[in-house]
C-alpha cells in the first residue's frame, strides 16, 4: 500500500495538467502528481529514453529490467517485462536477467550490457573490466545512452520503492515512448 495517497490528476495545472490529458493512467504517473511540474521533466527523459535512443530497445529492457531486479522494484520489473515482450525479447531471456550476466540466453553483447549495468549500479562508477569491453561494441552514444538509462532506472526504482507504488488494480495498456 502506497505510503501517501495518490495524486488526483484533475487537480494538477500547468505543465504536469497537459501531461496528464496524454499519459496512462499509471500508478507511477498518479503518485508524480505531488511533485507539480517536475512531473514534466521526468516524462521527457523517461520518453526520450523509450522512444528516441539509438541504443537497441533489447539492450535497453535488458539494462533497465536489470536495475529494478538489483533495486528490488516488483513495479518497475513488472512494466519493464511486458515492456520487454513488446520490443520481442522472450520469457526466457526475461527470466535470465533475474539469474545475472552469466546466465545462458544471452550473447556475448548482452552479457556485456548486464555486467555494466550491475556494476554501475554497484558503484557508480563502471571499472575498466566492464566498460572497455563494452565501449569497443557500442558506439560513445550508445554508450551514454545507456548509461543515462541505467542511472534513470535507478531514481525510477528508488522513487517506486519510497512511496511503495501498487501495481494497478487491472492491466492497463502502454505504448513504449506514450506521452
Amino acid at each position: 500500500m502506497a505510503r501517501i495517497p495518490y495524486f488526483d490528476p484533475a487537480q494538477a495545472q500547468g505543465r504536469a495538467k497537459e501531461w496528464y490529458g496524454r499519459l496512462p493512467p499509471l500508478n507511477i504517473f498518479r503518485m508524480l502528481g505531488h511533485s507539480g511540474e517536475m512531473l514534466d521533466g521526468f516524462v521527457r527523459l523517461g520518453n526520450q529514453i523509450l522512444a528516441f535512443s539509438k541504443l537497441d530497445p533489447v539492450l535497453r529492457e535488458i539494462a533497465i529490467v536489470r536495475v529494478g531486479v538489483l533495486s528490488n522494484a516488483s513495479y518497475e520489473v513488472f512494466q519493464h517485462e511486458r515492456i520487454s515482450r513488446q520490443v520481442g525479447m522472450d520469457d526466457a531471456k526475461i527470466e535470465a536477467i533475474h539469474e545475472g550476466p552469466e546466465a545462458a540466453a544471452f550473447n556475448d553483447l548482452e552479457k556485456m550490457v548486464m555486467r555494466f549495468t550491475d556494476d554501475v549500479v554497484a558503484n557508480v562508477r563502471a571499472g575498466d573490466a566492464t566498460y572497455r569491453p563494452l565501449a569497443e561494441m557500442l558506439s560513445h552514444r550508445e554508450m551514454q545512452e545507456l548509461t543515462i538509462t541505467i542511472g534513470y532506472y535507478m531514481m525510477v526504482s528508488r522513487f517506486l520503492e519510497t512511496f511503495d507504488v501498487d501495481l494497478e488494480d487491472a492491466p492497463v495498456r502502454v505504448n513504449v515512448g506514450e506521452g
